[in-house]
């Protein structure tokens, strides 16, 4: 059973040694430093995914501030589980944590354009390409 569980002194030396596929290093930040954001920017939550009680994966999500909207702001499931649908299965959680709060109906994440699995992951989950582009990133919608 895939599970979304907090970051804690039991669990974080297993999330930040969970990497992704060499041909993928280039597309994310390390989960390192996402949890290190974490803890200067208080707005993100970082998360570690679970298949039963092991670890396959990391992501981080926000309230921005730069447009109180909700940002997806990492996803990464481990080479050595990837293929198994966790990635699909950790959105639909957190998409179910993010839509009980009614005062918003979007959420954002930004996504390198060779990042194609990744692509595929978001649209069938109905994120669409809203046209804006920051850097390498470009911005990708599910309105709900």
């Amino acid at each position: 059973m895939l599970t979304l569980k907090e970051i804690n002194v039991e669990n974080f030396w297993d999330i930040i040694s969970l990497d992704v596929a060499e041909y993928q290093s280039d597309l994310l930040v390390s989960n390192a430093v996402s949890i290190a954001q974490s803890k200067v920017q208080p707005e993100c939550i970082p998360l570690a995914i679970y298949n039963n009680e092991t670890p396959v994966g990391f992501l981080m999500y926000c309230i921005d501030g730069d447009d109180n909207e909700y940002w997806l702001y990492r996803i990464m499931i481990d080479k050595n589980h990837q293929s198994k649908g966790y990635g699909r299965k950790a959105m639909d959680q957190l998409l179910e944590i993010i839509k009980q709060d009614k005062s918003r109906n979007k959420v954002f994440l930004g996504v390198d354009i060779a990042g194609v699995a990744s692509i595929k992951l978001y649209e069938s989950i109905g994120f669409k390409f809203n046209g804006q582009v920051f850097g390498k990133e470009h911005i990708m919608v599910l309105e709900y």
